[in-house]
């Protein structure tokens, strides 16, 4: 078998096919950082559910970047298309456009709003979020479309393409509702799953590599390679910005992940680097899909956490953890392959992962760290009546911190709190603990009953 037979089984896929059935639908376009599975996903769908599919990817189909130049009605663009290519149908109820590489040739967002007025045929855009000026696009098609965020695979996604089945997830996730421990054999099953999932990544051609040849041979060049296409990418789509200071943010990831603090400082990129230096440089990388952005709230006292944050306090994720451990050097690329010894990189990695997990589950990302230092919590989420502190614990230490939160009458909006580590499910009256391989379900786990989340004893 090539990898080129194995498709991997997605999230997006049961998205698809409930967008196609509403009779409401809109275009849409599926958003997202390079090499993620967008394409693979989209052709999938399409073969299986449209009598004909007019695929046209404009990184390597140039002729088509210029089928809106006599306007964007629908049958203008339809001329044009069939002056290329004849052969084509254009059969009204069964046809679907799949405009791929959207970053090569955005124009054909503004016919979008023609393409649902008109109503003959449906529309899905996708491709790299490099180099697209979205709020462009987003002006140009507002209530025109709909949009899906897309990652790679998650670990709900990877344990899928290992072959495990929804039941057995579920099984996971009744033993969270519960709080019945997980059995030896579970715990130490899905903890090594885990951790090869940390290693790997959610890239599906190294997760598809992975599973063909059921060893790590050529995974860490696979990632390697992602992170140069990724740095060749900005050289190519970094626009008005300078994409050396891209490149130099990018590439500087690691080591402020590294710091005890793991803020990252413009200041710090270079001596003498000055913020206003890098103006774009951050929002460019977070708006490209490949690294996630985590704001330092104000306090940890008010709601909603969206207003109450410092963006110029920040940390940066990448948003593949993968990406992370591929980025390090050959040491500890040793230690962490062969040993599965994540705690030297000073929790960058549990958190890192953990980060990535919260975003593929829907959060934003949030911490606070007081000016003292004396209290610090890695990430915020909420449920529908409280402020809940995550802490990710690299080493079985102290929670001093989730501790004083919860117990202090500082923090009213603070009723419980969540310890990730390498422990198994517990509740201790004040925090629950869960293994970090269950941060996938942890959404569903609050949103389920939150009103007995704190009564718990």
């Amino acid at each position: 078998m090539n990898n080129n037979e194995l498709y991997l089984r997605r999230k997006i896929d049961r998205f698809l096919l409930d967008w196609k059935r509403r009779d409401d639908h809109m275009p849409l376009i599926i958003k997202g950082a390079r090499q993620i599975g967008k394409t693979r996903a989209i052709h999938k769908f399409a073969v299986e559910n449209y009598e004909n599919v007019i695929e046209i990817n404009f990184a390597t189909m140039t002729e088509y970047r210029n089928i809106c130049k006599d306007g964007y009605l629908v049958d203008d663009i339809l001329r044009n298309i069939s002056i290329i290519n004849p052969s084509l149908e254009f059969t009204p109820a069964s046809t679907l456009f799949f405009f791929d590489e959207l970053q090569a040739y955005p124009a054909i967002a503004t016919a979008l709003k023609p393409f649902r007025e008109d109503g003959r045929f449906d529309v899905i855009c996708s491709g790299s979020m490099m180099g697209v000026n979205y709020h462009e696009i987003e002006s140009n098609a507002v209530g025109n479309k709909e949009d899906y965020d897309m990652h790679s695979l998650d670990f709900e996604e990877f344990l899928w393409a290992l072959g495990y089945q929804d039941s057995q997830i579920e099984d996971l996730y009744h033993k969270m509702q519960t709080l019945e421990p997980l059995s030896a054999i579970e715990y130490d099953t899905f903890l090594r799953h885990f951790r090869d999932y940390i290693v790997l990544g959610g890239m599906p051609a190294i997760v598809r590599s992975y599973i063909i040849n059921k060893n790590f041979s050529g995974t860490l060049e696979a990632q390697r390679q992602i992170i140069r296409d990724y740095e060749e990418d900005i050289t190519k789509y970094a626009g008005g910005l300078d994409h050396a200071k891209i490149l130099q943010a990018y590439r500087a990831i690691p080591v402020f992940l590294g710091n005890e603090n793991k803020k990252f400082q413009i200041t710090k990129l270079e001596k003498g680097a000055r913020n206003r230096e890098f103006v774009g440089v951050k929002d460019w990388l977070v708006d490209s899909g490949i690294v996630n952005p985590c704001y330092c709230l104000n306090s940890p006292l008010e709601l909603p956490l969206r207003g109450n944050y410092d963006p110029s306090n920040y940390r940066l994720y990448f948003g593949d953890t993968g990406l992370l451990i591929g980025s390090l050097d050959d040491e500890a690329q040793d230690d962490l392959r062969k040993n599965k010894n994540f705690n030297t990189y000073k929790g960058a990695v549990y958190e890192n992962i953990v980060a990535d997990m919260l975003i593929k589950s829907g959060y934003h990302l949030y911490f606070y760290r007081n000016d003292k230092g004396t209290i610090e919590m890695d990430f915020f989420v909420r449920d529908a009546n409280s402020l809940i502190p995550i802490e990710v614990k690299a080493s079985d230490g102290a929670s001093a911190s989730l501790k004083r939160l919860i117990t202090s009458d500082a923090y009213p909006d603070i009723k419980y709190g969540i310890k990730l580590g390498d422990k198994n499910i517990g509740y201790n009256g004040q925090f629950y603990t869960f293994p970090y391989f269950l941060t996938f379900l942890l959404r569903r786990f609050l949103s389920e009953n939150p009103e007995n989340r704190s009564n718990i004893s």
